[in-house]
Order: C-alpha cells, then structure tokens, then sequence
C-alpha cells in the first residue's frame, strides 16, 4: 500500500502536492518524494514522513507546473531513500512515474529487461520495472509527436506483461500526462478537471479522494478498471478502455487502508464502516452474550464500534488511549518487547473495565501479538468477561497485491479454530465478520461493485497468474525482511 498524487496547474506544482501527500500519509510513512517538471525535471526523496522531507528550500527549488508525488512503505524493496518514488528516465522524451501497487512477477521482469533489452534495474522498487517496459514500448513507436494511441499501446505492453496490482501516474515530457490502472483495478486512482479562469484547464490525481478535496478539485471521478487516461501537450483529455477484466477492488481499502473521509469506487469509506458494525452487531447479538460496553481498539475500527453500540443499544467507550507520538511500530524479535512496544502506544482507562463484560473491536488480526498484549491490559484491569470483535474476516492467506501480510505460517487464523483463537488471545470468545457481511457492507454503498479482491481472506488470487514459486519467492523475502527487523507497514496490525 501507498499513496500517489499528480497535478497538472497554471501555478507551481509543489504547493499542491505538498498538500496533497498529507492527505494521504496515512496509506505510507516509510519514505516520500516529489518530482517537478518545468522543461526539466527536478526531485526530492527521503525517508519518514512527507513533513520533515520537504522544507520550504525545496518549494523553490522544485518548479514547475506539473509534478507527482509519492508516499510509500515498502512491499517489494527495502526502506533505502534511494528506493523511494518517483523514478525517472531520461528516453524517450524523458518520464517520469510512481505507483501504487505491487508487482507480483518483479523478478522475471527485471531478469527479461536485462537479457532481452539490456536495462539495468538499479534499485529494489518494482515501479521501475514498469517504468522501463512502459519506456520501451514507446521507444519502438518513435515520433516526434506521442500521438494517444501511441501512449496506450505502452500502456497495453504493461498489461500485457505486469502480474500484479498498480495504479500508474507518469508524465512524459513535453508530451502528456499518464495514468492508468491495472486489468482489475485492485488499488484506488481519482481524478478531477477543473477549469481556471485562466485558459487552460487544471488537472489532478490521486490514490484517494480526500487529497483531490484539499487541493480545491470537484466533480472527482475515479480511473476504470484497465482504463488509461492521456492528458496530451495541448491538455486535451483522451481515454482507453485497454482490458475487459471483472473490477475487482481489494476489499482492505474500506476494512483499514482509506481514510473515513475519502470515496472508493463510489463507496463512502466512513458509511461502509458504519454498515460493518451494523452487520456484524446482528451477529453479536445472535450470541446472546451479556455486554456492559463496546471498546474501539483505536482508530480505523472506531467508526464500526459506534455503530455496533447503537445497534446493541450499549454504552461506547474510549477506554483505550492511543499515543500518538510514539512513532512507526517495528517488527519486534521476541514476544516480550511485542508487549512493551504496545503498552507505549497504547494505555487503559481502568475504570471502563473493572467489574465489567466489555466488547474489544478491531478491524483485523494478522499474528494476534498485539490483540493478545491488549486483552493482557483489559484483564488487568479487572474486566470479567472479554469478547473480542473484528469487522473484517479471519486472515489466513498472504496478500502478493500490495499489503505486506506476514507469512502463511504466522497468520494466527491460519489453521485455528474460532475456539483455538479466542483461547490464544485469553477472551471469552472471538467474532468476525464474515467475507460475505463484508462485500455486503460495500455494496450497500454501491451495487454496481460485484467482484473484489480478497485473496488475503479466501485464497483466491484473482490474477489468476499467481504461481506457487512467485508465493514462496515473496514469502522468503519478507521472513528475510523480517529477521532485519522492518518496519511494520501501516495498515497491518501484528
């Protein structure tokens, strides 16, 4: 998962963008870039957040009026500054291109580059394998002029040969801006047009649309499942429908990823949640259980908790605090300073508990490490009875599109029974949401959705292409990226 932001304006770029990547810091903290055009590109990249990277030094020094900006974690390479997006090329015309995604077949692109076309990768980040096949398929249509249908034919070499999820923001200079998104629209892509008053129209993109909001840009519309868009020289706008694949967006965007406030694919995140806690407080309720609150386990789930207690007709409680300076959480050698890592992030309101049957709510459960060090806090506290619910299902499979999921064998769902995992975590009992609820409670905000990604849920990689060594191949990566002690990505709970 990260984040990914382009303009194309009548003023400079870097003012906006600047905005824009707050908006979207959420979706990675490990590193930020940014890269202006103005006859010349210019380009700054550093490691943490995107407000102690780019200074006000840097607002003058990257002009232009069309850049792309990028926040990342890693998936694919490591947390180096070097590694971070956007990347560049100097021919054709010189390009410049940052994603989102995960490209699942990285290492036999970047093998077939270098026997086939002699270009040499030089970094860990998969955006520069489809950078460079991109750049190729335009070599062989030479012009002085990239005429549209030029453009999408690179587009569809991409297609053709990326396994993978992405969604692709590039500017080719002097002749247009680029963005598409791939076959099955996996990951997130807006974009707006807005006039100006100034003659020329003004153009953004973005991984979501709360950074189009910020930036002042209406009528925001998301790129299609293998659609590309082609901004050329004169800013006139040409589209393509390049693929005919199902759309088939990955459900963890509503459970975790998105902000509350932004839209996905015509799905309000926020009332998506809202209808998560409202099906799964049906299923509460079936239980029979007896509840004096329900406790958000901060902050993604907070929305759904709200929800669960209307519907329950129960007390809601913020009862865990969360620190908010505390910093990026790391993968920790031993369970012991697991433990400690989470009671520095996060501390009890004892009174809440004492005496009380409570209901934790989460959105997910990946190794259960941390859900088992909270339930160890609310037993400390005095609570008699602890009933621990996630609005999203039991996580059994490692995802290969862009969520950096631990290995098969850490997934504490994996191969455990609802009683076996309640009794790992010390509560009373463990409910999730079932896969169904889930596609039901994003539905509900659009219909027109009737495929999603949820192989991280069920298994089914929906590429089709995903093959035994390419899982075994990730999955060595990321124990190996794991003995090194990474940090853990956002959006996945340990």
């Amino acid at each position: 998962m990260c984040g990914v932001i382009g303009v194309w304006v009548n003023d400079q770029a870097f003012p906006f963008l600047n905005q824009g990547l707050m908006g979207i810091q959420h979706r990675g903290q490990d590193s930020a870039g940014i890269t202006t055009y103005d006859g010349r590109f210019h380009t700054k990249k550093g490691n943490g957040l995107a407000r102690d990277i780019f200074r006000e030094e840097h607002a003058a020094r990257l002009t232009g009026p069309i850049g792309i900006g990028h926040t990342r974690y890693p998936t694919v390479g490591g947390g180096r500054g070097e590694d971070a997006q956007p990347f560049q090329l100097n021919s054709p015309f010189g390009i410049m291109m940052a994603h989102n995604g995960n490209v699942v077949n990285y290492a036999e692109l970047r093998r077939s580059l270098s026997q086939d076309h002699h270009r040499l990768l030089n970094s860990d980040n998969d955006v520069e394998a489809i950078l460079n096949i991109f750049a190729q398929a335009l070599e062989e249509q030479t012009a002085e002029t990239l005429r549209p249908e030029s453009v999408f034919e690179a587009v569809r070499r991409v297609y053709q040969t990326v396994v993978g999820s992405y969604s692709v923001l590039a500017y080719i200079a002097g002749q247009g801006f680029v963005a598409f998104r791939d076959p099955f629209g996996i990951k997130p892509l807006v974009w707006s047009r807005r006039e100006s008053g100034l003659g020329q129209p003004e153009f953004a993109f973005a991984s979501e649309t709360v950074s189009l909001s910020l930036m002042g840009f209406p009528d925001i519309q998301s790129v299609a499942a293998g659609q590309a868009v082609f901004i050329d020289r004169d800013r006139k706008v040409h589209t393509a429908q390049l693929a005919d694949k199902p759309h088939s967006p990955c459900l963890f965007e509503w459970v975790y990823f998105a902000r509350p406030d932004s839209i996905v694919d015509d799905a309000i995140v926020y009332r998506v949640r809202i209808n998560l806690g409202r099906l799964l407080a049906e299923d509460i309720r079936r239980l029979g259980v007896h509840l004096d609150a329900v406790i958000p386990v901060p902050d993604s789930s907070r929305d759904a908790a709200i929800e669960i207690a209307r519907a329950l007709d129960l007390p809601y409680r913020e009862a865990l605090v969360k620190n908010r300076y505390i910093g990026r959480t790391f993968i920790m050698p031993d369970q012991q300073k697991r433990k400690h890592n989470v009671r520095l992030k996060l501390n009890t309101i004892a009174s809440e508990f004492k005496d009380r049957d409570v209901l934790l709510v989460d959105d997910s459960i990946v190794r259960g490490t941390t859900s088992q060090a909270i339930v160890e806090m609310v037993r400390e506290c005095g609570a008699k009875h602890v009933y621990f619910a996630v609005t999203s299902p039991p996580l059994r499979y490692p995802c290969v599109y862009g969520i950096d999921m631990q290995t098969r064998t850490e997934f504490l769902a994996r191969d455990r029974s609802l009683d076996q995992i309640a009794a790992f975590l010390d509560v009373d009992r463990v409910i999730y949401q079932s896969l169904d609820n889930l596609k039901k409670a994003v539905q509900m905000e659009n219909p027109a959705l009737a495929h999603f990604c949820a192989a991280c849920f069920d298994g089914n990689y929906i590429t089709g292409d995903v093959t035994q060594e390419m899982l075994d191949r990730i999955e060595n990566e990321r124990k190996a990226a794991g003995s090194q002690q990474l940090p853990l990505p956002m959006g996945v709970r340990s």
